[in-house]
């Protein structure tokens, strides 16, 4: 049988768009010569969903829009998802089978995750459908458990898998062993369609793909580009099956999560806080390839502090990638600021207070310039800093996206390296030299933070690994190191929940996956 599978990037809430992209989609000839066109799950309102799907007036342009599908089937069938009223039960997230003018069957979603379950009702799961002469077991990608152990279920001669899955970079590769061993399991041929594209934090990496019963990959899509394949199950030889390096799809995710961003929200120009370190400058390459360097603007703001390398780093930089940047010194307004407080201060020393007001200075200009010229400020913070409170509220927390906040210190290093592997994009001294935020004479990282590969290792047991503190110092860390690095973390959950949103490719992002008290 042949089978159209179809990786779609759908508008969470557009349903007429969503389904102009289903139409043209079926009206390609290799959907027409399919017996079969398979989209992935929540195809016509996207997702998230979350609070929206509650709103009658969605629920009935998703309603008219299947009841469109349903006029346009004739002489095709397809897969197409969407939430749905159904009787006897209520609002379900649900997968429906349309054949010939006619609805052949509906699918409703079983195991809901903790979002859905404020929404939907529990559904019936995977269902067994006949169709030229084939059962064919269609469900979703949480309910395809059942196929292994129900046994209520019958042999199905085929399955289908709609998924609708966050990218995950821990574990990228877990729904293609998840696929390989149903087919083991069950000595048939599958069929995955999987969702592409982003949605604010919630980025979908596609990589759909089908395989005959003898698990041989017979297509895959690739990883976050749309696209569509068409493929004969019966067929025996096999395609390259595509795993590429996880820093890889890391970057691929990131420029796309940027991409989409500005896309779905009318935006078109970016503009960057450029400091010659490795933060924002990982920040400012991913835009310029999201966004092309035409679109991309990049601002120094040296103080007395700043070295000279760090703005010959940030120049160069920004040559390298083409984009606008200009120098905008700080210094003068800091002196001013600080003549201004000092009668308040009154003769006090200098501390971290005279760092944050540096900070708050640059994202005030920052923030000005993207008010006056439209450009939207990225945020450069990563995960590493964002945990233990290495970032000054309403200074370098700016910004209406935090495109690394899900990546440690140690992972930006890497990421930079994959970014320079055939030519050297960001300067070699900007990934060379120590970490530094510049804010005081000679200042480090390492004057108040361990060394960021001993750090990020304590964070990702905490954060990634929920280890509580004795089993984080049996890995053979310092009790007294680890006390203070969980306690930052502790006593920063405030700032976290004011920053922006961040572009999630970790199953433990903040204030999206880890949420904790702030009191």
């Amino acid at each position: 049988m042949k089978i159209n599978i179809v990786q779609i990037n759908t508008k969470t809430g557009n349903v007429a768009e969503n389904l102009q992209k289903v139409f043209d989609e079926l009206e390609k000839p290799q959907s027409k010569e399919a017996l079969l066109t398979v989209f992935p799950a929540n195809t016509l309102c996207g997702s998230p969903l979350l609070s929206s799907v509650v709103y009658t007036d969605l629920q009935k342009q998703a309603q008219l829009a299947l009841q469109e599908c349903v006029q346009r089937s004739e002489h095709r069938a397809f897969i197409i998802g969407l939430p749905l009223h159904v009787q006897d039960r209520g609002l379900c997230n649900a997968l429906v089978f349309v054949q010939n003018k006619a609805i052949r069957g509906i699918i409703t979603k079983k195991y809901l995750d903790l979002d859905e379950q404020k929404y939907f009702v529990r559904g019936e799961g995977v269902q067994i459908l006949q169709y030229q002469n084939q059962r064919i077991a269609i469900g979703f990608y949480e309910d395809l458990k059942e196929l292994t152990k129900s046994q209520h279920l019958e042999q199905p001669d085929m399955v289908i898998c709609c998924g609708c899955n966050v990218f995950n970079y821990n574990k990228p590769y877990r729904t293609r062993y998840r696929m390989h061993k149903i087919v083991e399991l069950l000595n048939t041929s599958l069929v995955y369609a999987n969702r592409v594209g982003g949605e604010g934090s919630y980025l979908y990496a596609g990589g759909s793909m089908a395989l005959n019963a003898a698990g041989s990959v017979l297509c895959q899509l690739p990883y976050f580009e749309e696209g569509s394949y068409t493929t004969d199950l019966q067929l025996l030889e096999s395609h390259d099956d595509e795993k590429p390096q996880v820093v890889e799809l890391v970057y691929k995710a990131l420029v796309m999560g940027i991409r989409e961003y500005f896309h779905k929200n009318g935006l078109k120009k970016a503009l960057i806080g450029l400091s010659g370190g490795i933060d924002s400058a990982i920040v400012a390459v991913l835009a310029a390839d999201a966004l092309g360097s035409e679109n991309v603007r990049g601002v120094l703001l040296p103080s007395q502090y700043s070295s000279d390398h760090s703005v010959k780093d940030a120049v160069d930089l920004a040559n390298n990638l083409g984009i606008q940047h200009d120098i905008v010194p700080i210094r003068d307004m800091f002196d001013q600021m600080k003549r201004t407080l000092e009668p308040i201060f009154n003769g006090m020393p200098e501390d971290v207070t005279e760092e944050n007001m540096q900070a708050r200075i640059r994202g005030s200009l920052l923030m000005a310039i993207s008010n006056k010229t439209g450009a939207i400020l990225l945020n450069t913070s990563n995960k590493s800093e964002a945990a233990v409170g290495y970032g000054t509220l309403y200074g370098d927390s700016c910004g209406a996206l935090s495109v690394i906040g899900d990546l440690y210190k140690t992972e930006v290093y890497e990421l930079a390296e994959y970014i320079n592997r055939d030519e050297e994009r960001i300067p070699r001294n900007t990934i060379e030299k120590a970490p530094s935020a510049e804010l005081r004479p000679d200042q480090k990282d390492s004057d108040s933070l361990p060394d960021y590969n001993e750090l990020d290792a304590i964070l990702s047991m905490l954060i990634e690994d929920e280890m509580c503190f004795e089993e984080i110092c049996e890995e053979g860390f310092e009790p007294a190191t680890v006390e203070r690095i969980l306690k930052m973390v502790k006593n920063n959950e405030h700032k976290r929940l004011q920053t922006a949103p961040v572009l999630k490719i970790s199953p433990m992002t903040f204030r999206l996956d880890r949420k904790m008290p702030i009191a």
